[in-house]
């Protein structure tokens, strides 16, 4: 059976949208890159599951990267044994090929629609592109809101975690679970875990699980783990580990979930809103590592951090509702038989490379 893990490189937060496409796959290795252009309701999700489906039969392993704007829906699928990929190159996260036909290129499926009756429908799809757009406004301002008083809340915790007592016990996990394996550095490949969604929060933990049989939880409620992650990612990278960084999407700097599946070893943080459902092989309390004054007040400001994330949540529904009928609209004049046989088409020449 094909290995498959699923992770986001796009993610909603209070400074908006926050995107990782960049890091989607290293273009300087990469064989080929599909760029789907094409606008709503063209059939880039249906086009990307069809391949990642077929990729799956033939054991290939597929990494899945879903839309934090629907996590029902695909933003893109890495072939990481091809080094081939696919991915939506459209707004908010436009790609361009680096180096065309040689690397990377366009897949075109805006073809596929009916122009025509596109045109005749104009009004329409005006009217519904505005609503979703005014209610990603909206959402990402709840978010904004809901992020500074969360910001208050580190802050006053924060001179009172022992970071020291921290990194020693970073120093041992180095010492005891990452090994030297080569001179030369292990690469990153970054992610993010999840997002908060018109659905809540999505958290990808499967993928965890599926890469990593020890898990060392992180109990952090309050942003504390991002030095001991970068010591352990630092680490492991010096030591010749490839590694999958997980960023905070509220924090795009700082690593959330570190993996490193080659030693079949994760580094998770767990808190309320994204608690790690397995078990894990060691439990690091850092919460304990704190002894913030003020209690009451900084579950009031947790309680408020929620309310304003969970209108931020209403405004996501909001924006889903809205694209969800600007699709309604554009689906009857979209010839999916033809984004399939492309699709079909697509995959042969993947299947291909398999040979070489």
């Amino acid at each position: 059976m094909a290995q498959v893990t699923n992770f986001f490189v796009g993610a909603n937060s209070g400074d908006g949208f926050q995107n990782l496409f960049s890091e989607l796959i290293d273009i300087e290795q990469t064989y080929d890159l599909m760029v789907l252009k094409g606008g709503p309701g063209v059939g880039k999700n249906t086009f990307m599951r069809e391949i990642g489906k077929e990729m799956e039969q033939t054991g290939t392993p597929v990494e899945y990267l879903w839309c934090s704007g629907d996590p029902d829906s695909l933003d893109g699928v890495v072939l990481p044994e091809l080094r081939c990929a696919i991915c939506d190159g459209t707004s908010p996260h436009v790609i361009e090929p680096q180096y065309p036909a040689a690397v990377d290129r366009y897949v075109d499926l805006g073809r596929f629609y009916d122009l025509g009756a596109a045109k005749a429908a104009a009004e329409e799809v005006k009217a519904h592109t505005h609503a979703y757009k005014a209610a990603y406004a909206k959402a990402y301002r709840c978010l904004k809101a809901a992020r500074q008083v969360e910001l208050d809340t580190v802050t006053a915790v924060h001179p009172t975690f022992n970071a020291q007592k921290a990194l020693r016990r970073a120093e041992g996990i180095i010492a005891r679970e990452i090994p030297k394996r080569r001179s030369e550095q292990g690469r990153t490949t970054k992610r993010f875990l999840g997002s908060v969604t018109h659905k809540g929060y999505i958290w990808r933990f499967d993928s965890v699980d599926t890469l990593c049989s020890r898990v060392y939880e992180l109990e952090d409620s309050y942003e504390l783990a991002g030095p001991i992650l970068a010591k352990l990612h630092d680490a492991a990278v010096e030591r010749g580990w490839d590694t999958i960084a997980c960023f905070a999407p509220e924090d795009p700097g700082r690593i959330e979930h570190l993996l490193i599946p080659e030693l079949e070893l994760a580094f998770v943080t767990s808190r309320p809103g994204m608690e790690y459902p397995g078990t894990p092989s060691r439990r690091i309390r850092l919460d304990a590592m704190t002894d913030p004054k003020g209690k009451a007040h900084l579950r009031f400001q947790h309680r408020l951090t929620v309310l304003l994330r969970e209108d931020g949540m209403q405004a996501l529904r909001e924006a889903k509702e809205n694209h969800d009928k600007l699709e309604a609209v554009y689906n009857p004049y979209v010839d999916f038989e033809g984004v399939r046989a492309l699709a079909a088409l697509e995959t042969g020449r993947l299947l291909s490379y398999l040979e070489k």
